[in-house]
């Protein structure tokens, strides 16, 4: 687009008129395309030249071997599929006595741990080194209320929290009139 002197004569002691001011017509102009720009302030740094070599090779060879890894899950997958098919009569009664198996050793190493447990408690009741049944549950009594006083309290202090940021918020906007509308800002 050509350049077109806009500009006009102004007394600029003048009070009543407001000057905008004058912006030139190139395309870019101010933003490193033309105009006194500085051309070395402008390009990339060697840091970023030595990272994009660096990170191009890197990036472009881990992409492809996440596309070769896919591929190959696709593959396998769809190989494994028929095969899933024809020994699914034996691989799901297969499957539900496998996890039955585990089911069952856990649980008979859970039974054993809290037998020995108590047979432990039990021997250290009879030999007087632990305490008596009610002084236990005296015991377990004060913890659990120390456990709720615990919790109300910091129940407490989080709603005097919440409501502490609240009222900052509130008091951190501020209502300002401009040209008779009611704008609200917030101050960061």
């Amino acid at each position: 687009m050509a350049n077109v002197d806009r500009r006009v004569n102004v007394d600029r002691t003048d009070k009543g008129l407001q000057l905008q001011p004058q912006y030139e017509d190139r395309v870019g102009y101010g933003y490193g395309y033309g105009g006194n720009t500085d051309y070395k302030s402008c390009g990339p740094s060697t840091n970023q030249i030595v990272a994009l070599i660096a990170g191009v090779p890197i990036g472009g060879s881990l992409l492809a071997l996440a596309g070769l890894t896919l591929a190959g899950s696709v593959i396998g997958f769809m190989l494994s599929i028929p095969l899933f098919l024809l020994f699914s009569p034996v691989i799901v009664p297969a499957a539900l006595t496998i996890g039955l198996a585990v089911t069952g050793i856990l649980a008979s190493g859970l039974f054993g741990l809290t037998g020995l447990s108590s047979v432990s408690w039990v021997l250290n009741y009879i030999r007087g080194r632990s305490d008596t049944v009610p002084e236990q549950l005296d015991y377990a009594k004060r913890r659990m209320a120390d456990a709720v006083g615990y919790a109300g309290q910091k129940g407490k202090e989080m709603g005097q929290y919440v409501q502490d940021k609240a009222h900052e918020a509130h008091d951190t906007s501020l209502t300002t009139e401009t040209n008779g509308k009611t704008r609200r800002a917030h101050i960061a």
